[in-house]
């Protein structure tokens, strides 16, 4: 078992502290566990916190540039009240949760945001059915103090012939996390969502050319259900989201297929309607039609609520690039590309 576990980097995409009130000893707790998993082999990219305070307040209570912060979810009033500081804050993520109905003002948040701020299209999300207590930003929502932890599992699969080995090392996994962490006050547990990011083993676009022949082919087999129902099944404290992601621009092979346009926004809500978790660094033109974008998200919000699973959609723009122009992010954890119509 221990062979396994080194035949791949074992990743924590972020540790994240929940907390009404955050304070330095909540920051000195999730350094203490970084070094905890990091004694124990682990990278630990990111520690978080999300905190259901204003974002000009949690923006000042913390001067750590390293320190990724989140006000959660806000209902559409408190997301317009709160938008200027949003601009203004350094690094605070929230996300716009649409209980209801979509209206025109919450597509217009979006275009504001492009238009003044458009590097902080990367830290807002519209939420649908969502969960609470993922450490995954901008969709986590705070409901209790504690702390969960994300991984970043694709790369858990270097080495494996099979999805099934892959997911037996995922397994392995989460349980020396529990292991790890669960004596500690305030475990919430592991958000067990596949979480890719960049190309090669960090890839699941590279994990499925490697095991299914080639994205496309895998689009129309179960492997994804597999998936689903393994890391919703077999995570031993699960909290959180546990889906998979499909973050179009962080998975720069998912960029490829995009660019070669075989991840249309139809595809994109397809696969996330029966294994994903929604649109996510989906890149969106500045000159695209704010009606269209309504339709996207009433489909996702009547999706979620008739099958009860969380979605979500995070469009992405860097200000300037029109549909059919190539973008210009400066974000390294963004792939830049053509943008085509939604």
């Amino acid at each position: 078992m221990t062979a396994m576990r080194l035949a791949g980097a074992k990743i924590v995409r972020t540790i994240c502290g929940f907390a009404r009130q955050p304070d330095r000893h909540l920051v000195c707790g999730l350094r203490a566990l970084a070094q905890r998993l990091e004694d124990a082999g682990y990278q630990v990219q990111t520690q978080r916190v999300c905190a259901p305070l204003a974002v000009r307040e949690l923006d000042q209570a913390f001067d750590d540039p390293a320190l990724y912060l989140s006000v959660g979810a806000l209902d559409r009033a408190h997301a317009r009240a709160q938008l200027d500081h949003f601009l203004e804050a350094r690094s605070v993520a929230f996300n716009l949760e649409i209980l209801d109905q979509v209206e025109p003002s919450d597509v217009d948040l979006l275009f504001r945001i492009i238009r003044e701020r458009p590097a902080k299209t990367f830290s807002f999300a519209y939420t649908f059915c969502n969960p609470t207590s993922s450490p995954f930003f901008p969709s986590a929502k705070y409901a209790q103090d504690g702390f969960a932890i994300g991984l970043q599992p694709t790369d858990l699969a270097q080495g494996c012939e099979s999805i099934e080995m892959w997911l037996a090392k995922l397994e392995m996994v989460w349980h020396e996390i529990v292991d790890l962490c669960g004596g500690e006050g305030g475990f919430l547990g592991i958000d067990s969502s596949i979480a890719p990011l960049y190309s090669d083993q960090s890839s699941l676009v590279d994990l499925m050319r490697r095991t299914q022949g080639s994205f496309e082919r895998s689009l129309t087999r179960d492997v994804y259900l597999r998936i689903t129902k393994f890391i919703k099944g077999r995570n031993p404290k699960p909290v959180g989201l546990c889906g998979i992601m499909f973050p179009c621009l962080e998975d720069f092979s998912l960029a490829e297929e995009y660019a070669e346009g075989r991840f249309s926004i139809e595809r994109n809500v397809y696969l996330s309607l029966h294994s994903g978790l929604g649109i996510d660094t989906y890149p969106i033109g500045v000159d695209e039609s704010p009606e269209r974008v309504a339709e996207i998200l009433s489909l996702l919000l009547a999706l979620a609520k008739k099958y009860r699973k969380p979605l979500s959609a995070r469009f992405v723009s860097d200000g300037h690039a029109r549909i059919g122009e190539r973008t210009s992010f400066g974000n390294p954890f963004l792939k830049d590309v053509v943008v085509k119509a939604l």
